[in-house]
C-alpha cells in the first residue's frame, strides 16, 4: 500500500461560502479543458461503452451432503391440449357408462366441458342418474340419439360441478373424545330446480321414440356365450 503524501488534497473551485464556487460554470468548462476534448470528438463528448459485468464465481460443492435427499420439482413443459371429442359420441348420443357408481347405466349425452368431460344425465326421473361429469374412456357410445334441441344447456360448466371448501373446526378436550354424528349433505335446491327443467324437456323426446323409455330404464350387462367384440351397440 503507497504511503499516504502530506499535501491536503484541494478543489480546483473552492467554495467562498459553503455551495458557492469561486469560478462559475463556464469558468471551469474552459479551466477543466471540456471544450478541447468536445473539439477533438467533433463537438460531441466521447461515450464509453459499459465495462462488461463481472462473471459470477463458480460455487464450491459444500464438503458433505445431507442426510435426506432434497426433492426438487421436475420442470414441466408439457402444454395442456383440448381433449380431442371421439366421433362416435355426438350430442344427443345414447352412452353406457362402464365404471363408477352408475356402472351399466345408459345415460344421454349432452355436451363436452371445457376440462374435456362429458355432461350426461339418465335422466333422472327414469333410471336415476342425475346430471353429472363423466370422463368419454369410461362409456361406450351406441348407434341410439335423442334429440336435445329443446334442452338448454348453457349455465352447466365445470364450475357448476365445484365442491365447495368447508373449514374443519377444532374441538376441544371434551369434544374430542365424544363420536360426532356426521350430518347428511342435502343437495341446493336450486340444483334440484335444474335437474327437473332438464328432465322435463329431454322426456318428452323421450317418450315421443316407442321403446325408448324402456331401454334407458335397462341396465347394460354381458351373459354367458355373449362375445362383446361382436355386439353392435
Amino acid at each position: 500500500m503507497a504511503p499516504k503524501s502530506g499535501k491536503a488534497r484541494t478543489s480546483r473551485n473552492p467554495d467562498l461560502i459553503r455551495g458557492v464556487g469561486k469560478f462559475s460554470r463556464s469558468r471551469m468548462y474552459h479551466k477543466r479543458g471540456l471544450w478541447a476534448i468536445k473539439a477533438k470528438n467533433g463537438g460531441v463528448f466521447p461515450k464509453h461503452d459499459p465495462k462488461p459485468a463481472a462473471p459470477n464465481p463458480v460455487e464450491k460443492p459444500p464438503k458433505f451432503y445431507p442426510a435426506d435427499d432434497v426433492r426438487k420439482p421436475l420442470v414441466n413443459k408439457r402444454k395442456a391440449k383440448p381433449t380431442k371429442l371421439r366421433a362416435s359420441v355426438t350430442p344427443g348420443t345414447v352412452l353406457i357408462v362402464l365404471a363408477g357408481r352408475f356402472k351399466g347405466k345408459r345415460v344421454v349425452f349432452l355436451k363436452q366441458l371445457s376440462s374435456g368431460l362429458l355432461l350426461v344425465t339418465g335422466p333422472f326421473k327414469i333410471n336415476g342418474v342425475p346430471l353429472r361429469r363423466v370422463n368419454q374412456s369410461y362409456v361406450i357410445a351406441t348407434s341410439t340419439k335423442v334429440d336435445i334441441s329443446v334442452v338448454n344447456v348453457e349455465k352447466f360448466d365445470d364450475k357448476y360441478f365445484a365442491k365447495e371448501v368447508e373449514k374443519k373446526k377444532k374441538k376441544g378436550e371434551g369434544e374430542f373424545f365424544e363420536a360426532e354424528k356426521e350430518e347428511k349433505k342435502s343437495l341446493p335446491q336450486e340444483k334440484k330446480d335444474d335437474q327437473k327443467t332438464v328432465d322435463a324437456a329431454l322426456i318428452k323426446s323421450i317418450e315421443g321414440v316407442q321403446d325408448l323409455k324402456t331401454y334407458l330404464a335397462a341396465r347394460f350387462s354381458l351373459k354367458s356365450g355373449m362375445k362383446p367384440h361382436e355386439l353392435v351397440f
